[in-house]
């Protein structure tokens, strides 16, 4: 038999024996060797099924005496194998000590044929091939599966406190050179994704603030075309709301400042020591001591009553774990200032100057008659008939040319900005009698001359009577009234003593 007959004897004969070992009746290509990346700390399946050929067109569950082995080889496939996890056709199970319990079979019944690994949570020593052999009457079926893993740090750890600088670290075990590092925040929602590329795996960000918190993906780019990606949520330990909010009260009402962090401290094995507001009034500091609570987040400062000289900044400080967190909260009071103090008289002109301290700029003022009933839930339908056209009820000035019956009740000003009302102040007008018009009070005074001229008249004819009744009882010259009386006949005593009734009458 020449050396070519011999080859092809023995090649034909062992071909047989080798495939009723390997996988008899499995399709072509079932050991395959497939590649699995999982960030560090999370889950990872490390997939091992049986051919759609073996299962297909039949109902049959397979047999209950399978055996399952899976071992790993480590960094390489040279290394010596160790096992994972084994499970004997009698149902006793084996798992290694440095990943129990940390390793199951994703399918315990292997109900549909999957033997698929499952590892939570994933360590960084984990990396290596995997190999698994289901083994099942006379039939192996075998899995080669690489796992690799990505390590995302963070420093300081998450929970992160705002304002403290940030690390972000990203790191995987494949071998080849890193030509790019970049990460993407919260993708695919519009204005408030963003995407950051350099050649460091370590990201920085000095100061985060709530902005920054959410979904962050990192991708790492390598020499040999290689991409992989790991995604994680970051989670800041901030204030809720807007960076820097503003609350609008009105004059002589209450108001609550805001302070409300974003997630429960203790929720992290964090402790709240205190928090402490405080504000800069009039060159004085003042400061208000909130009692410490670590089942709440919120710490709002109550304010009874305020008036335009609570206006102002205020600041909030909470002591957290191993840092102070603080914002700022503007407060800006409304206030109404009547051009008239006190009741206003029909007739007059009222000018109701609606102000606001510390505007951001963007306000807008929006007047509003509300109705006179005490529900007050009605609004005036029409504006007053003195007001010139609508557009003057859109200013911080109102201005009521002259003022009637019709316009008695409360006015409300309300302010308004980009996102809808931001608050109100309201002003009870309150209106006397009529007032006399203009031509009553010319008459008036006419009347009054004409009285004091004919009282000074009557005055001054007193004045005169009296002085010659004078003249008549003391005469000047005696001689000359003796020489009046005898030249003078006829006249009688009576009619002399008639005219001195007379005048002692006047």
């Amino acid at each position: 038999m020449t050396p070519v007959s011999l080859v092809l004897f023995l090649t034909f004969t062992l071909l047989p024996f080798t495939a009723g070992y390997i996988a008899p009746g499995l399709s072509k290509g079932t050991i395959r060797e497939q590649k699995v990346w999982v960030r560090e700390g999370s889950s990872a399946v490390l997939p091992c099924h049986l051919s759609p050929r073996k299962t297909r067109g039949s109902s049959k569950q397979l047999p209950d005496k399978i055996s399952v082995l899976w071992r790993r080889h480590g960094g390489s496939v040279h290394q010596e194998p160790h096992v994972v996890l084994e499970v004997g056709d009698s149902g006793l199970q084996k798992t290694a000590l440095c990943m129990k319990p940390r390793v199951s079979l994703q399918d315990s019944a292997w109900r549909n044929g999957n033997f698929s690994l499952r590892i939570a949570p994933v360590r960084s020593e984990d990396v290596g091939l995997y190999e698994a052999q289901v083994t099942y009457k006379t039939e192996v079926h075998s899995c080669h599966v690489e796992l690799g893993v990505i390590t995302v740090t963070l420093n300081p750890p998450s929970p992160v406190i705002g304002n403290e600088l940030l690390l972000m670290s990203c790191n995987s075990s494949h071998r080849a050179s890193l030509v790019e590092a970049c990460w993407f925040h919260n993708e695919h929602l519009g204005p408030t994704s963003r995407t950051i590329c350099s050649f460091s795996r370590t990201l920085s960000i000095f100061y985060p603030a709530m902005s920054h918190a959410g979904s962050w993906r990192c991708q790492l780019r390598y020499s040999d075309k290689e991409i992989i990606s790991a995604t994680f949520n970051l989670q800041i330990l901030g204030f809720e709301g807007p960076a820097n909010p503003v609350v609008y009260a009105a004059a002589g009402s209450a108001a609550d400042l805001p302070c409300s962090l974003s997630y429960l401290p203790s929720a992290f094995g964090m402790r709240v020591v205190a928090a402490h507001w405080s504000h800069l009034a009039g060159g004085h500091l003042q400061k208000w001591d909130i009692s410490q609570n670590v089942s709440s987040r919120s710490f709002p400062l109550h304010l009874p009553v305020v008036g335009p000289g609570d206006a102002g900044q205020y600041r909030c400080a909470v002591s957290v774990g191993h840092g102070t967190i603080s914002r700022n909260v503007t407060l800006a009071v409304v206030t109404v200032t009547p051009s008239i103090q006190g009741p206003v008289s029909e007739g007059n002109r009222l000018l109701l100057i609606c102000s606001l301290t510390h505007s951001q700029g963007h306000e807008r003022f929006q007047w509003t008659h509300l109705d006179s009933a005490p529900t007050k839930s009605k609004l005036a339908v029409a504006s007053s008939h003195h007001l010139e056209g609508h557009s003057s009820w859109m200013r911080p000035t109102l201005e009521i040319p002259q003022v009637s019956q019709k316009d008695t009740g409360t006015w409300e000003c309300s302010v308004h900005g980009p996102e809808g009302r931001l608050g109100a102040v309201e002003y009870d007008l309150q209106i006397t009698g009529a007032q006399v018009s203009s031509a009553p009070s010319i008459l008036s005074g006419q009347v009054t001359f004409g009285l004091t001229l004919t009282l000074f008249f009557l005055l001054a004819i007193c004045v005169v009577a009296l002085a010659l009744q004078k003249r008549a009882q003391t005469p000047a010259f005696p001689a000359l009234e003796g020489m009046f009386a005898v030249t003078v006949p006829g006249k009688s005593v009576e009619e002399n003593q008639k005219g001195k009734i007379q005048q002692t009458e006047c």
